[in-house]
């Protein structure tokens, strides 16, 4: 006889400790926000890393509602969720494998071509299959990552021109330092793509899609925005530390918790790992059942916040795997089962994954890729 299953069918999961609330209405807002100051240039949403860990599905049909023009992605895998359930072009931004190639034209996913070898590779297969495969020519004017080198892109753009079972959709290049609206890095880029485009045009060469501003080129660069334009962490809400903000978004997400214990520790008392901090008091000491397992930051230990009854409650000693300490002193209503704030707001207070980024001296994108994966994720 099998063994019985030990769960119902019909119960619901578990809840998990830590809960990150992705607000698709602010999302929405955002996009708007970013479409409305981009105008009238097209919007490509980049949905890369499963949202950055967001959520690809659940994000995609927020901004397909918000009206995106289409989706973009690091690799095959994420294209072929999306291309199979959403009508709006889906397009890899960074490179294919020529292994990827045969699914990638079957599924009409837009192709990036960053060499003369693998445009022939994708017209090869384009013919093998009797369709006309839409690509993204990717230039590398400084990035030094992937694309034609500048110096050699007209040359090898006109032989990719002359291959079959291709449609030249669009053209495009990355900036490394458009964080920066001081530095003369990104300027000296978009003058070598123009000057690119220019001796394109002259030997009758166009692209109906033409693109280079990342979020940081939108908060920084207008004049990069050419006719379209790839925006993802801006989306929720959040910016680089560095740079402009040249228009209002607001926080879409909010990660917590709830207080699992709070005791009473006298003076001497030593916390956490490494015994890293001594309690210079009697001291109410509040558990927290979020480490760095879920994406707090080590660096957060002894230098961190969250927040609880709209006070901010300084983490002590080091975080955990599992776990993290605060001083309650600030907060004596506190009770166990008391919702904590991790990233977001409580009362008039606030904690953003810009804090976060801060206090890992490291940018946003990596502090919400490292959320984990049994955080749930949660979408209202």
């Amino acid at each position: 006889m099998a063994a019985k299953t030990l769960r119902s069918k019909s119960r619901p999961p578990d809840p998990s400790r830590v809960r990150l609330e992705v607000d698709l209405q602010s999302i929405r807002r955002n996009f708007a926000q970013i479409r409305k100051s981009v105008k009238p240039a097209q919007v490509m949403t980049v949905l890369k890393a499963n949202a950055y860990g967001l959520g690809a599905i659940p994000v995609a049909e927020a901004l397909l509602e918000a009206g995106t023009d289409r989706f973009g992605v690091a690799e095959l895998k994420e294209a072929s969720q999306l291309v199979k359930r959403f009508r709006r072009p889906v397009q890899i931004i960074g490179g294919v494998l020529a292994s990827e190639v045969p699914e990638c034209v079957r599924l009409g996913v837009v192709c990036p071509v960053s060499d003369l070898a693998m445009a022939k590779i994708v017209s090869r297969e384009a013919r093998k299959q009797g369709k006309q495969a839409k690509i993204h020519i990717k230039v590398d004017t400084g990035m030094g990552r992937l694309g034609i080198p500048y110096f050699q892109a007209f040359r090898e753009i006109r032989e990719i021109r002359k291959l079959s079972g291709l449609v030249l959709e669009g053209i495009y290049s990355h900036f490394p330092n458009a964080n920066n609206p001081m530095h003369g890095k990104t300027r000296e880029q978009l003058d070598l793509f123009r000057s690119l485009l220019g001796e394109l045009e002259g030997v009758g060469i166009g692209f109906p899609l033409v693109h280079m501003a990342n979020s940081d080129g939108i908060n920084n660069f207008p004049e990069s925005y050419f006719n379209m334009v790839r925006t993802g962490i801006n989306l929720y809400g959040v910016f680089d530390l560095s740079g402009l903000r040249s228009y209002k978004l607001s926080p879409s997400l909010t990660l917590k918790t709830s207080l699992i214990a709070k005791r009473r520790l006298p003076a001497g008392y030593t916390i956490g790992y490494g015994c890293t901090h001594t309690l210079f008091r009697d001291t109410w000491v509040g558990t927290v059942p979020a480490g760095y397992a879920d994406g707090v930051p080590l660096a957060a230990s002894n230098s961190g916040q969250v927040l609880i009854r709209g006070k901010a409650c300084n983490i002590i000693g080091r975080v955990s795997m599992d776990y993290l300490t605060v001083d309650l002193n600030g907060c004596p209503a506190s009770k166990v089962g008391d919702p904590v704030i991790l990233v977001g707001k409580s009362g008039k207070k606030e904690i953003t994954i810009e804090d976060w980024a801060r206090i890992k001296q490291t940018h946003p994108y990596e502090i919400i890729c490292s959320l984990g994966n049994r955080v749930e994720r949660a979408y209202r």
